[in-house]
């Protein structure tokens, strides 16, 4: 069996400088446990091409090492985790050396290959302090601890010093301070501390002009600070006020230090060269780019916007050239941003995981597009479901609180997420899809919500999709029906239908909770993916019906193949919240209660035929109903067959995942002790189902399993 990845959907980790740009165009930014790595230009449209695991906690640091040595080509990316590790890697073929050393987890990290020394790594962890690494044969092994003592270090960065080639570590720690530290034999020491910043410094970048180094300083006192380092032939005195002349100009201060390399000094002075004020917000990170001669500056905030700086030819002062980001909607700003290698392009990694993507305009120089880009949940998914019809676009729902669509764009042949049908401000738990167009979701709430697909939703995902409008007969009546979109009041969780835009009520007549709504719904005709702006704002699907009946938060949902039924159990810790609702979806009235469990049922599933539905517990058993009437019938009736107990049942832990086979005759049932169990829907004696088949995973746990709706063979098929 050959196996490829048409997909992988990731956000990028809700962490500073956890995403980099690589001078072979790729991006490479920690998801999860994992380093995703993103091709912007990936056939005219975007994909996430690989994967890179070696972490075993969440990743919360990745720089892209440059200007590697053809004969050091073998490592060219390092990686921090909260598994106290810092990994460095060969990004096409996977890690290459774990450096281990720090009692808590890794959140900076830094490297730079020396002509000297080789590669430097620093690593910056949550243990109060800064450890230096460096190769010695086949090993990497820490020459230099720095003890911050009950410190924090929020940024490290390397810098190569002109005309002396030496290196030079700055670091940004928790007392509003940057502490230059620079190489001196076999150990690095304290050269300078730069003062000005009135909160903490959370990025660092330098880049070389002329014969002097920029470094680049951005605080949370929303204040980005550039100094200059410049070399000097020799130390000069400082003069006091009464030793100038009345015709000689005042310059700005400077600081000087020294460097002691093989027995030569070099001196260097130090001067502020700019401050930089435009952001409202904590800035979290800053980036150089250099391109035919013109320096940029790209610093990006918590206010929501990514800020191009320059300086200008004539006077040299920076100003702010370009300004880009977010506009509405419930984002919470940015936590670092990148230019492309060529400087055409930048992007930026938000607070809820989103990426954003810009490109510049070759016609126009100040003006930025956005591009197509990929995302995904930034929490665990919990739920997912696809489209019964065709299975033209995925559903998934997650603890972050949203329910996605991702379908394949059929321009480029890549998928992506196209619309955000749920954005909740409780965690998501499950879902179920009564047909192509209607969904029904579950929360920690008490109530199952319905939603029904907009008419503008239809339209986009057609056009997106390549899905012929004809071939669509619900969304031809969807189109004739249904609302236009979304909304969502200031102070409510429940999508209101807009079903004209233009015509808007007087205030006097909306309700009180409508009345300063934060979001408005705008048609919207897409070409393209849509950004993460447009799906937050954008693409929200009515909800058409709340159903009570639960007494605790929704668990479970399953519903038939044709959408007629729709089951739904809570959380419960006695027999009667454990029952399993059955809903009529016509009415949305309950029809039937069914009683089996004493647990938590943690997941429902009806055969393919319609006629049974599954249920596995907490309590370590599982349960068979058949509807005892025909599927023409109006109502249903179902009855419990056949049940396990603690005694006859194959687990001895918590059941967490059930399917059925495509042709209803068998079911599997995975669970915490690694337990895979395949049952024949046949009772044996006393009505307890046959176990024909186990697979045990020693030290895993099952928590998902499916049947694949079609055979291999006549004896075989895919689970």
């Amino acid at each position: 069996m050959i196996t490829s990845n048409r997909y992988t959907s990731a956000a990028c980790n809700r962490t500073p400088e956890s995403l980099d740009w690589g001078e072979d165009g790729l991006i490479y930014f920690a998801a999860c446990h994992a380093i995703a790595v993103f091709d912007s230009n990936f056939q005219e449209s975007s994909k996430i091409v690989r994967t890179l695991y070696g972490h075993t906690a969440r990743v919360n640091t990745v720089k892209k090492i440059r200007n590697v040595p053809p004969a050091e080509q073998t490592v060219d990316l390092v990686s921090g985790s909260d598994d106290g590790t810092c990994v460095l890697w060969d990004s096409r073929e996977g890690v290459k050396y774990t450096l281990k050393g720090h009692s808590k987890g890794v959140t900076q990290v830094e490297a730079i290959y020396h002509q000297r020394d080789g590669l430097l790594v620093a690593t910056g962890s949550a243990d109060s302090s800064v450890k230096l690494w460096r190769r010695e044969g086949d090993l990497f092994e820490c020459f230099q601890t720095i003890d911050l003592r009950t410190g924090y270090c929020f940024a490290l960065k390397f810098c190569t010093l002109p005309r002396s080639g030496g290196v030079m570590l700055a670091c940004a720690t928790d007392n509003d301070l940057v502490t230059l530290y620079v190489s001196s034999g076999e150990q690095f020491v304290v050269a300078e501390k730069l003062a000005g910043h009135s909160d903490w410094v959370r990025g660092l970048d330098c880049v070389t002009e002329g014969d002097d180094l920029l470094l680049a300083s951005s605080s949370q006192d929303s204040f980005i600070r550039l100094w200059r380092v410049s070399p000097r032939d020799q130390v000069r005195a400082q003069r006091s006020f009464e030793e100038f002349s009345a015709d000689e100009d005042i310059v700005l201060e400077e600081r000087v230090f020294s460097v002691e390399l093989e027995g030569t000094s070099f001196h260097y002075a130090l001067s502020l060269e700019s401050v930089l004020q435009g952001h409202e917000g904590w800035v979290y990170g800053i980036h150089f780019n250099k391109q035919d001669a013109q320096l940029r500056l790209l610093s990006s905030s918590i206010d929501k916007t990514l800020t191009i700086w320059s300086p200008s030819p004539d006077s040299g002062i920076w100003y702010e050239n370009v300004r880009v980001g977010e506009v509405g909607g419930s984002s919470l700003g940015f936590y670092g941003g990148k230019f492309s290698p060529d400087g055409k392009s930048i992007i930026g990694h938000g607070f809820q995981g989103s990426l954003h993507l810009w490109h510049q305009d070759p016609a126009n120089s100040t003006l930025w597009t956005p591009g197509t880009i990929i995302g995904g949940h930034f929490s665990a998914v919990r739920d997912l479901a696809w489209d019964p019809q065709g299975g033209h676009f995925l559903v998934t729902l997650s603890a972050d609180q949203t329910t996605r669509i991702h379908a394949e764009w059929s321009k480029a042949r890549t998928w992506h997420e196209i619309a955000r049908p749920q954005v909740h401000g409780y965690d998501m738990q499950c879902l179920a899809l009564l047909s192509r167009y209607r969904l029904a979701s579950g929360a920690e709430e008490k109530i199952v919500r319905v939603f029904q697909a907009p008419g503008n939703f239809v339209e986009n995902f057609q056009q997106l999709c390549g899905v012929a409008r004809e071939a669509d007969g619900d969304g031809e009546e969807i189109l004739k029906t249904t609302p236009q979109g979304a909304s969502v009041p200031s102070l409510g969780l429940s999508n209101k239908p807009v079903f004209n835009v233009d015509a808007e009520p007087e205030p006097d007549k909306k309700h009180v909770k409508d009345m300063y709504p934060e979001h408005y719904f705008v048609p919207t005709t897409m070409d393209a993916p849509p950004t993460e702006e447009t799906l937050m704002q954008n693409t929200l699907w009515p909800e058409m019906q709340k159903l009570y009946g639960h007494g605790y938060e929704i668990y479970a949902l399953a519903a038939t193949s044709d959408g007629r039924w729709l089951a739904s159990a809570s959380r419960a810790t006695s027999v009667e919240h454990a029952k399993i609702l059955i809903w009529n979806t016509s009415t949305w009235k309950i029809v039937q209660k069914l009683q089996a469990h004493q647990l938590t049922v943690t997941q429902l599933a009806f055969a393919p035929n319609n006629a049974l539905l599954l249920a596995v517990s907490r309590d370590r058993t599982l349960s068979v109903f058949q509807n005892k009437l025909n599927a023409s019938d109006e109502t249903c009736d179902f009855q419990l067959v056949t049940q396990t107990n603690k005694q006859t049942s194959v687990h001895t832990r918590i059941i967490w995942c059930c399917d059925w086979s495509h042709d209803s005759d068998h079911f599997v049932t995975g669970s915490r002790e690694g337990k895979v169990v395949l049952w024949a829907v046949e009772t044996g004696e006393g009505g307890i189902p046959t176990a024909r088949a186990t697979l045990d995973l020693k030290g895993e746990s099952v928590t998902a399993v499916a049947f694949a709706r079609r055979t291999i063979t006549d004896e075989q098929q895919y689970l």
